[in-house]
Protein backbone atom coordinates (compact mmCIF):
# COMPACT_ATOMS: atom_id res chain seq x y z
CA UNK A 1 0.00 0.00 0.00
CA UNK A 2 1.37 3.01 -0.73
CA UNK A 3 1.00 6.23 1.48
CA UNK A 4 2.05 9.95 1.81
CA UNK A 5 1.52 12.04 4.62
CA UNK A 6 2.88 15.56 6.02
CA UNK A 7 5.02 18.26 3.86
CA UNK A 8 4.74 17.68 0.29
CA UNK A 9 5.15 19.49 -2.86
CA UNK A 10 2.62 20.84 -4.72
CA UNK A 11 3.02 21.38 -8.91
CA UNK A 12 0.59 22.83 -11.05
CA UNK A 13 1.13 23.51 -14.39
CA UNK A 14 -1.08 25.98 -16.14
CA UNK A 15 -1.55 25.30 -20.06
CA UNK A 16 -3.98 25.52 -22.84
CA UNK A 17 -6.14 22.47 -23.81
CA UNK A 18 -4.93 22.50 -27.65
CA UNK A 19 -1.27 21.99 -26.22
CA UNK A 20 0.31 18.99 -27.83
CA UNK A 21 3.58 16.93 -27.53
CA UNK A 22 4.15 14.98 -30.91
CA UNK A 23 0.41 15.24 -32.08
CA UNK A 24 -0.69 14.27 -28.46
CA UNK A 25 -2.67 16.49 -25.85
CA UNK A 26 0.39 18.04 -24.06
CA UNK A 27 -1.79 17.42 -20.49
CA UNK A 28 -1.44 13.54 -21.07
CA UNK A 29 1.69 13.39 -22.02
CA UNK A 30 2.47 14.95 -18.45
CA UNK A 31 0.11 12.21 -16.71
CA UNK A 32 1.77 9.39 -18.03
CA UNK A 33 5.29 10.74 -17.79
CA UNK A 34 4.14 11.49 -14.16
CA UNK A 35 3.21 7.85 -13.75
CA UNK A 36 6.21 6.94 -15.14
CA UNK A 37 8.17 8.70 -12.82
CA UNK A 38 6.37 7.09 -9.55
CA UNK A 39 5.17 10.03 -8.87
CA UNK A 40 1.91 9.62 -6.06
CA UNK A 41 -0.61 11.02 -8.58
CA UNK A 42 -1.57 13.74 -10.89
CA UNK A 43 -5.11 15.27 -11.94
CA UNK A 44 -6.03 17.05 -14.97
CA UNK A 45 -8.65 19.40 -14.29
CA UNK A 46 -10.38 21.32 -17.13
CA UNK A 47 -11.04 25.20 -17.20
CA UNK A 48 -14.14 27.23 -17.74
CA UNK A 49 -12.67 30.50 -18.54
CA UNK A 50 -9.52 32.60 -18.28
CA UNK A 51 -6.37 33.90 -19.51
CA UNK A 52 -2.73 34.03 -19.67
CA UNK A 53 0.10 35.97 -20.80
CA UNK A 54 -1.75 37.00 -24.65
CA UNK A 55 -4.59 38.20 -22.36
CA UNK A 56 -6.76 36.59 -24.51
CA UNK A 57 -9.87 35.07 -22.56
CA UNK A 58 -10.75 31.80 -23.51
CA UNK A 59 -14.23 30.74 -22.39
CA UNK A 60 -16.72 27.89 -22.89
CA UNK A 61 -19.95 30.19 -22.69
CA UNK A 62 -19.35 31.68 -26.17
CA UNK A 63 -19.32 29.40 -28.92
CA UNK A 64 -16.69 30.60 -31.18
CA UNK A 65 -14.16 31.27 -28.61
CA UNK A 66 -14.50 27.50 -26.64
CA UNK A 67 -11.24 26.78 -27.84
CA UNK A 68 -8.46 26.10 -26.29
CA UNK A 69 -9.54 25.92 -22.71
CA UNK A 70 -7.13 26.39 -19.97
CA UNK A 71 -6.00 23.43 -18.39
CA UNK A 72 -4.65 22.41 -15.41
CA UNK A 73 -2.65 19.59 -13.93
CA UNK A 74 -1.72 19.20 -10.16
CA UNK A 75 0.52 16.59 -9.10
CA UNK A 76 1.64 16.09 -5.44
CA UNK A 77 4.11 14.25 -4.06
CA UNK A 78 7.59 14.77 -1.67
CA UNK A 79 9.79 17.41 -2.72
CA UNK A 80 12.90 15.36 -3.42
CA UNK A 81 10.31 13.45 -6.50
CA UNK A 82 8.80 16.47 -7.61
CA UNK A 83 12.00 18.24 -8.21
CA UNK A 84 13.55 15.33 -10.03
CA UNK A 85 10.42 15.59 -12.63
CA UNK A 86 11.04 19.09 -12.67
CA UNK A 87 13.32 18.89 -15.96
CA UNK A 88 10.68 16.56 -17.35
CA UNK A 89 8.13 19.58 -17.31
CA UNK A 90 11.14 21.94 -18.92
CA UNK A 91 11.25 19.76 -21.36
CA UNK A 92 7.36 19.79 -22.42
CA UNK A 93 5.84 22.82 -21.63
CA UNK A 94 6.93 25.46 -23.88
CA UNK A 95 3.81 27.85 -23.30
CA UNK A 96 2.35 28.28 -19.86
CA UNK A 97 2.96 28.06 -16.05
CA UNK A 98 4.18 25.97 -13.63
CA UNK A 99 4.29 26.91 -10.00
CA UNK A 100 5.28 24.95 -6.67
CA UNK A 101 3.70 25.17 -3.36
CA UNK A 102 4.68 23.62 -0.65
CA UNK A 103 1.59 21.51 1.48
CA UNK A 104 0.60 18.88 4.00
CA UNK A 105 -1.27 15.58 2.53
CA UNK A 106 -3.54 14.93 5.50
CA UNK A 107 -4.18 11.10 4.04
CA UNK A 108 -2.96 9.69 0.99
CA UNK A 109 -3.56 6.22 0.70
CA UNK A 110 -3.26 4.25 -2.49
CA UNK A 111 -3.71 0.78 -3.79
CA UNK A 112 -1.07 -2.01 -4.23
CA UNK A 113 -1.36 -2.81 -8.09
CA UNK A 114 -2.36 -6.11 -7.22
CA UNK A 115 -5.12 -4.57 -6.26
CA UNK A 116 -5.76 -2.55 -8.32
CA UNK A 117 -7.85 -4.63 -10.58
CA UNK A 118 -10.15 -5.61 -7.52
Amino acid sequence: MTRLTGRALRVTIFIGENDTWHHKPLFSEIVHRAHRAGLAGASVFRGIEGFGATSLIHTSRLLSLSEDLPVAIIIVDTEDRVRAFLPELDELVGEGLVILDDCEVIRYIGRDEQQEGV
